[in-house]
């Protein structure tokens, strides 16, 4: 067995020790190994090629992490704290539930990716909900870590529900998939159909959980705090 190649794992080593470009390290450990294991340069660039090529969504995907903490740095959350702090009738149970359905909305057509943790619940939802509690009562830190929570569960309920009505999602296919080899032909339109009362029934549970959740932080005052005067 030849063991050469086995030397891009000390450049990848190596590299991060030193506090290396990651990028960097990793192309050239893959260079290494390549030629380690007796690869063509043009075979090596050929092998890059590709690679980039097939998995050119996944590097879009990566890339909105660094803009989103570009973003962050420059004032997102505090905007939009400020931006929801101007609506007066926009309470957390109301912003939550409207993002529930949005997100349902748009993983019913596919569009599972518009949104999500890195996206908007972090950067965007998690501090306007924020905002929107702590113009009722203040937060303590307990709650203001529950709010973040019910932030981040109401997306995963959006997109979990919601992207099972899309035709040409996985678990159609695969649903579709089992039933064909057992004998029974189903088309994924009647598979999406049967998924709706499941996500009615989701929205609907976690529509009244948000309320309740609200309430229950609305109607803890922390020791020593008031609410505040504009309410």
């Amino acid at each position: 067995m030849n063991y050469w190649p086995l030397l891009g794992v000390a450049v990848v080593v190596a590299g991060f020790v030193t506090r290396r470009n990651p990028v960097l390290v990793v192309v050239v450990a893959g260079l290494v190994s390549g030629l380690a294991a007796g690869m063509g340069i043009g075979d090596l660039l050929s092998l890059l090629g590709t690679s980039f090529i097939s998995n050119r969504a996944l590097l879009l995907f990566v890339l909105t992490l660094p803009v989103i903490g570009l973003l962050e740095h420059h004032g997102l959350r505090e905007r939009a704290q400020g931006w929801i702090a101007g609506f007066r009738s926009l309470t957390l149970a109301r912003l939550l539930v409207n993002y529930l359905g949005l997100r349902q909305v748009l993983s019913m057509f596919g569009l599972i990716d518009l949104a999500g943790h890195a996206q908007t619940v972090r950067p965007l939802l998690a501090p306007m909900s924020e905002a929107a509690a702590e113009r009722e009562r203040p937060l303590d830190e307990a709650n203001r870590m529950r709010v973040r929570a019910l932030a981040a569960a109401t997306d995963n309920v959006g997109r979990f529900f919601g992207e099972d009505v899309f035709l040409a999602f996985g678990a159609v296919l695969l649903i579709q998939g089992f039933y064909e080899r057992q004998g029974i032909h189903l088309e994924p339109l009647a598979i999406a159909l049967w998924a709706l009362p499941t996500a009615i029934a989701a929205f609907v549970i976690h529509a009244v959980r948000i309320a309740w959740v609200a309430r229950s932080i609305r109607r803890h005052n922390p020791a020593g705090t008031t609410p505040h005067a504009a309410d």
